[in-house]
C-alpha cells in the first residue's frame, strides 16, 4: 500500500468578524467567535487552551510508564502517560515534557524523540498536544511534592504491548495515552524491523 502524497491537515486563515471572552479560568477559557466561512457568518464556542506536552517514558525492559489520577470531568481515575500544560511563558514543548517528567513521575531522560502532535477535540478545543518519546531514564533523586488530583498519583511500569491492548480492547480510554503507545509502539516496530 503506498502513502497519499499531500494527504495534511490544512491550515485555514479565514475572518473573524467577532471574538468574545465568554470564561475566563485558571487552567483555559471560553471564547465565543463569529467567522465568515463559504460566504456565510458562523458563531462557534469554544475552549481556548494553551496546549500540552505529554511523554511516553520507556525504560530499557521495554516497559512504559503510565500514571493514573481523577479526573472530575470524566468521574474516572484513567491511566495516562505523563503530560502537563505549555503554560510556562518561553517554555518550549520539550522543555515542558523534560519539567513534567520530573514533576510527576520523578525522573529524567537522556533521549528525547519527537512522537506525535495530535489536535485533542478539534470541534470543542484548539488543544495541541506533543507527544515526545523518552528513553534512558533515571530516577532523580528527590520526589516532587503533589497536590489536589495528582496527591495520589498511581504509577506503574506495563509491558508497552499490555498498554496497546489496553487500548485496542477499550480499557484505557485516555486519548492521549493511545496516541502515544500506538504512535511509541509502531515506530519501535519500524527501528527494529
Amino acid at each position: 500500500m503506498t502513502e497519499p502524497q499531500g494527504l495534511a491537515d490544512e491550515p485555514v486563515d479565514l475572518e473573524v468578524a467577532d471574538s468574545d471572552l465568554v470564561y475566563s479560568g485558571r487552567v483555559w477559557d471560553v471564547r465565543s467567535d463569529t467567522f465568515v466561512y463559504n460566504g456565510e457568518d458562523i458563531v462557534r464556542q469554544y475552549v481556548d487552551h494553551p496546549g500540552a506536552a505529554a511523554i511516553v517514558a520507556i525504560d530499557d525492559d521495554g516497559r512504559v510508564l503510565l500514571i493514573q489520577q481523577y479526573r472530575h470531568p470524566i468521574r474516572h481515575r484513567d491511566w495516562e502517560v505523563p503530560a502537563g500544560l505549555l503554560d510556562v511563558v518561553g517554555e518550549s514543548p520539550l522543555e515542558t515534557a523534560k519539567r513534567e517528567l520530573a514533576e510527576e513521575a520523578d525522573l529524567a531522560a537522556s533521549s528525547w524523540e519527537p512522537l506525535v502532535s495530535i489536535f485533542t477535540t478539534p470541534g470543542g478545543n484548539d488543544e495541541v498536544v506533543h507527544l515526545f518519546l523518552a528513553r534512558g531514564l533515571t530516577p532523580l533523586g528527590e520526589a516532587h511534592a503533589r497536590e489536589a488530583e495528582e496527591a495520589d498519583i498511581r504509577v506503574e511500569w506495563v509491558p508497552l504491548s499490555d498498554a496497546v491492548a489496553g487500548v485496542l480492547a477499550g480499557r484505557l480510554r485516555n486519548g492521549i495515552l493511545a496516541v502515544g503507545v500506538l504512535a511509541a509502539a509502531e515506530k519501535m516496530r519500524v527501528s527494529e524491523g
